[in-house]
């Protein structure tokens, strides 16, 4: 009789037998959903049994996808929340009502479905997300909010039949998956559109819209873009919130809204998920009254555990984490740097290795004092070649091995009165964490 594993060893197995794209990279992206079709057929295509949202994007999807499970918490609908990846335990990526998935579930569904797996050889992603879609059947829930993982059009998720489809924004990042071009990595994104189901889209830019148009026309969807008519601008900032009035048009519909999430980029997302609400509301999707909009918004923290969007660690020395990793992302991030008040700037950095290095050591404050570290999976970019690369742009620091060196070191090195920054790759933050 075969062994029952634990969950650590549970963990190890999927680790090590799975293809992992946020360790591995390329090799364990599957370009079509053969896969997560086969897997969910063989557990009783349990993502039909619930309603779902479906939210893709290059930057804020998580954010976008947090904010809004929080409202429907708020408005008492029983909440699935799935994203990717997570920064401290496996089981932030599925969790109901703000929970995370249970080891016990975990273990029994890697036990019970060990045999398919090792017949159709899924990555980590798909078998994860065919574990979410199951967890969520068997918990019941009103609605899951599903983020994508990579793209859209071939992301694992895409098996779901969403009553409203959201696409944040389009930057370049992945290329060597999704396409060299913004309109090219628009369309891997499009891919979510389904016939006759809503799409918001976050931004409107003219080297993608028409992507959107053309596609949303194809399936007879109803689309809207989030900042033709929506803007939200910060009014003030109390304690660990901002204060932001969310505008239609001209008339301000939510005044002095609450926000737990307080970077100045989150003012986006905020109208891309205010947008989404009309939408869901309008269409008798569900419920989503104003109060649970207010506290939705505020207590997203609470509500979803989501970290790592800067998020302030420390107060003195300020020390901030932020997992953007991408060109567009990392220009936003250090827009918040520099409105950040601090003596000197200490920065905590380091990459994977399949990212336009070049394109963002060329954003970063060459005043800063560098304190370049690798994370710990096998993607990261080797700290000397980083170092090497830094010097070019006249970023100069020290190199370190793994993370909470760096950090302690950055620590050790502050003054009360300096700023430390945390980033580079989502991975740098997690370590960190």
């Amino acid at each position: 009789m075969a062994v029952k594993m634990n969950y650590q060893q549970t963990l190890d197995y999927m680790y090590s037998q799975l293809p992992m794209f946020h360790r591995i990279g390329a090799a364990a992206y599957k370009p079509d959903l053969k896969n997560t079709i086969q897997l969910c057929e063989l557990i009783g295509n349990p993502q039909n049994n619930f309603k779902t949202i479906h939210v893709a994007g290059t930057n804020g999807k998580g954010s976008t996808s947090h904010l809004l499970a929080s409202i429907f918490q708020e408005a008492g609908y029983k909440t699935g929340l799935y994203t990717s990846p997570h920064l401290k335990d496996f089981r932030e990526r599925i969790r109901v009502n703000g929970e995370k998935i249970s080891r016990n579930f975990v273990v029994d569904f890697i036990k019970n479905n060990k045999v398919n797996a090792e017949e159709i050889k899924p990555s980590f992603f798909e078998l994860t997300v065919a574990m979410a879609f199951s967890f969520f059947h068997e918990e019941e829930v009103d609605f899951a909010i599903i983020e994508t993982g990579l793209g859209g059009r071939l992301d694992s998720t895409n098996v779901i039949t969403p009553e409203l489809s959201i696409i944040t924004n389009i930057s370049l990042d992945h290329q060597n998956l999704l396409g060299k071009e913004l309109s090219t990595i628009a369309g891997e994104k499009a891919g979510i559109i389904k016939e006759g189901i809503p799409i918001v889209i976050g931004e409107r830019e003219s080297e993608t819209d028409f992507v959107f148009i053309e596609k949303a026309k194809k399936e007879k969807s109803k689309i809207i873009f989030a900042s033709d008519d929506y803007s939200t601008s910060k009014v003030k900032t109390i304690d660990n919130y901002i204060i932001v009035n969310v505008m239609n048009k001209e008339e301000i519909i939510f005044p002095e809204l609450k926000s737990a999430l307080i970077g100045n980029y989150q003012l986006k997302n905020i109208s891309t998920v205010i947008a989404s609400v009309e939408i869901i509301n309008e269409n008798k999707i569900a419920d989503l009254p104003n109060t649970a909009v207010y506290e939705g918004i505020k207590n997203v923290v609470k509500n979803t555990f989501l970290m790592g969007r800067w998020q302030i660690l420390n107060k003195k020395p300020l020390i901030v984490c932020d997992t953007a990793h991408n060109e567009s992302g990392l220009k936003l991030v250090m827009e918040m740097i520099e409105s950040s008040t601090y003596r000197n700037l200490h920065m905590v950095f380091g990459m994977v290795n399949d990212k336009d290095v070049d394109k963002v050591l060329a954003m970063l404050p060459q005043n800063a004092i560098y304190y370049f570290c690798k994370a710990n999976i096998p993607r990261a970019l080797d700290v000397l070649e980083l170092e090497e690369k830094a010097g070019k742009f006249n970023l100069v620091g020290n190199v370190f091995n793994d993370v909470p060196s760096a950090l302690n070191s950055a620590k050790n090195n502050a003054q009360i009165d300096d700023m430390i920054f945390i980033g580079g790759s989502t991975f740098i933050v997690a370590d960190a964490l």
